[in-house]
């Protein structure tokens, strides 16, 4: 007669290392709606990983025209005029004008001026309806 147990082999179970990579983003917009950002951690997501393997900071404003500001691990910001995937902006948590964002080196300042974010080497950008910098 057979048995449906399971046979004692004496191995023990192994775990699997987590997969790498597999980090979780953040995204928050402006209460105007008009701009949007989402955080990647090191490593990337399950479905994103930056060219420098991260963490990255990227922030989209829709009017008056579309650009996209970035930090990523190093060097100095960036705006992009030419955005060709404009998915901006469908986060569902509000960073109220005077709150503040962290993630990462990265550090995000809101006012009804506009968004300065910046990395905790200086590096930064500012996005606002009357002009965008970054450096």
């Amino acid at each position: 007669m057979e048995s449906s147990q399971p046979r004692e082999t004496g191995k023990q179970p192994v775990e699997k290392a987590p997969a790498r990579g597999l980090g979780v983003a953040d995204e928050f917009i402006m209460p105007s709606g008009n701009i949007g950002c989402i955080y990647i951690p090191e490593g990337g997501t399950d479905v994103y990983e930056p060219e420098d393997g991260g963490p990255e900071l990227s922030c989209d404003r829709i009017e008056p025209k579309y650009v996209r500001a970035i930090l990523g691990r190093s060097g100095k910001g960036r705006v992009l005029s030419d955005v060709g995937d404009q998915g901006c902006c469908s986060a569902e948590k509000t960073l109220d004008y005077g709150e503040v964002w962290r993630g990462g080196p990265f550090t995000c300042y809101s006012e009804r001026t506009g968004l300065t974010c910046e990395r905790n080497d200086g590096h930064s950008f500012l996005l606002s309806r009357a002009r965008t910098k970054a450096d």
